[in-house]
């Protein structure tokens, strides 16, 4: 169900934004995210990640002037730094470390991006709302076949 979750996920989230000119993160990221809508763990650092992304992206902009590509790529950067950080402290300090992870190096990035694009609570409504119908729609179509 990968692929049908990602393509869900995808449609879903172009919908979305076409329909109400809000990203909900990104057009990936739901899908990344629904795919791991049983794990919320996964979920909460996976936004962690992306809210210190947004953080040090933020901060570094009082200082440098920062917009379009070098904006992206720091977001990016950051967000595989933190998902780094994550997955070599976790397991260090918390037993099940091993399931403690972010998902993905690119998605904390992506996520942080559009947060510097738009606010964040059009942003994590979004998310929710588009992440929460891939999983679900998922759900329903896996029970299907």
């Amino acid at each position: 169900m990968i692929v049908e979750t990602f393509v869900i996920g995808i449609v879903l989230a172009l919908l979305f934004a076409e329909l109400t000119d809000i990203y909900p993160g990104g057009i990936v990221v739901p899908a990344f995210l629904a795919l791991h809508g049983g794990e919320p763990a996964k979920i909460l650092l996976t936004v962690a990640a992306a809210g210190l992304a947004f953080g040090c992206v933020f901060c570094i902009s009082r200082v440098v002037l920062l917009f379009g590509k070098r904006r992206f790529v720091l977001c990016l950067l950051f967000g595989a730094f933190w998902s780094l950080a994550a997955g070599l402290l976790l397991p260090d300090l918390f037993v099940q470390g091993q399931e403690l992870r972010v998902i993905g190096w690119i998605v904390p990035g992506l996520l942080a991006n559009t947060l510097m694009r738009q606010k964040a609570l059009p942003t994590f409504a979004g998310l929710v709302v588009v992440t929460s119908a891939a999983y679900f729609a998922t759900g329903l179509l896996s029970s299907l076949y």
